[in-house]
């Protein structure tokens, strides 16, 4: 057994740490501050072929896979909570559909935009329906050439900065999901509008909007998969990326415990450092533990992936205490810095807030406990 990353994902991996330490660090508090989506950090990242890690090769893309796009997703992590959810969204599940579901032409037009920087979005939320989206709202009517889209999405992520994405709609609520398919549509298509912009709790610099779909027509060629099959695409294209919300849990807990560890040796009370202290001590211990635990999880179900397996127990095992671990994690670096832990002036108040929402997109903690013991008790 092999614990460690090969010679290309560690150069890999020390690549992007450098970026991130030089481009996103410094910056990430103010984007948070002024809720800007960093535009020129995102160009880099595509010129850097960070947009391409894990897209097919013959469409544009590096082919590197879901362990290298973990790798990249927790290292973002560590610096911006907001940057790395418009990555794995535009460069994961947005994308994971059109991969696997895609035609030809889909593939060849999409894959090489996402590659190149273009933003996508994965619209699946309705205001009405979270965790249970199989009682669809949204509806979808087709004619000759065309389908027409009408209805409300809300929580999706890069709404503002996006340029095309995918699309869930029902054709007839009462066939529950069998009247589900996905569409590709292009965010500049008639019909269709950004609405109302969330006031989240942390990761500001990332948009999540309601997008609105008023009689939006779309060209047949819109459809992915088949008429009906749009429900499988979507728990799909979340089970297998899944994972990298993992990753970007673990990066954000990472980025608490490094700033927790370097306060604890920088700090005095009662006339030595905070880590020689029983109390700060046993919370580093467990901190490091669990850190160690998380990274093992998500590693091994992304290597699962790589190798073709949907690891659907074991991403969500990965994302499920990645997520649980990291909110534990930033608690105690913010109670190690008291006071000025809960202000903005200590970046241990932004990675808590930035932490809390990985308990619950693509999937809450409660989702991941029963797809867990759906393959444990082998229940369809």
């Amino acid at each position: 057994m092999d614990f460690q990353y090969d010679e290309q994902q560690a150069l890999f991996q020390s690549a992007v740490r450098e970026f991130v330490e030089a481009e996103v660090v410094p910056n990430a508090a103010r984007w948070e501050d002024e809720e800007r989506f960093p535009w020129d950090t995102w160009h880099q990242l595509a010129e850097l072929g960070l947009c391409s890690l894990a897209l097919p090769e013959e469409y544009g893309g590096a082919g590197g896979g879901k362990i290298m796009l973990c790798i990249a997703t927790e290292e973002l992590a560590r610096g911006s909570g907001g940057l790395s959810v418009a990555y794995l969204v535009s460069c994961g599940v947005a994308m994971d559909g059109i991969c696997m579901y895609g035609t030809e032409g889909q593939k060849a037009n999409y894959i090489p935009r996402c590659a190149q920087g273009e933003v996508a979005f994965f619209a699946l939320t309705e205001p009405e329906g979270g965790s249970d989206v199989a009682p669809m709202r949204m509806r979808y009517r087709a004619s000759d050439d065309s389908f027409v889209l009408d209805g409300t999405k809300t929580f999706i992520s890069n709404g503002e900065e996006s340029g095309f994405g995918v699309v869930f709609a029902t054709k007839d609520p009462e066939l529950g999901h069998r009247g589900v398919s996905a569409f590709v549509v292009e965010k500049d298509t008639p019909g269709l509008s950004v609405g109302r912009r969330e006031r989240k709790t942390g990761q500001h610099c990332s948009s999540t909007n309601e997008l609105i779909f008023d009689r939006c027509t779309v060209p047949r060629s819109a459809l992915i998969g088949a008429e009906g099959q749009g429900l499988i695409i979507a728990l799909e294209s979340i089970d297998k990326s899944r994972v990298s919300v993992a990753a970007q849990a673990l990066g954000i807990a990472q980025a608490a415990y490094d700033e927790m560890v370097r306060y604890a040796k920088e700090r005095e009370a009662f006339g030595k450092a905070l880590g020689r202290h029983q109390a700060i001590q046993w919370m580093i211990a467990d901190s490091a533990t669990e850190l160690e635990v998380a990274r093992l999880l998500t590693y091994r179900a992304a290597w699962l992936i790589d190798h073709g397996n949907l690891a659907i127990k074991e991403s969500a095992m990965a994302k499920l205490y990645a997520s649980e671990a990291a909110g534990r994690v930033c608690h105690r670096a913010v109670q190690v810095y008291g006071g000025i832990g809960y202000t903005r002036e200590a970046a241990v108040e932004r990675y808590a807030r930035d932490q809390r929402v990985t308990e619950i997109y693509e999937g809450t903690s409660e989702m991941q406990r029963w797809a867990i013991a759906r393959q444990v008790l082998g229940v369809k």
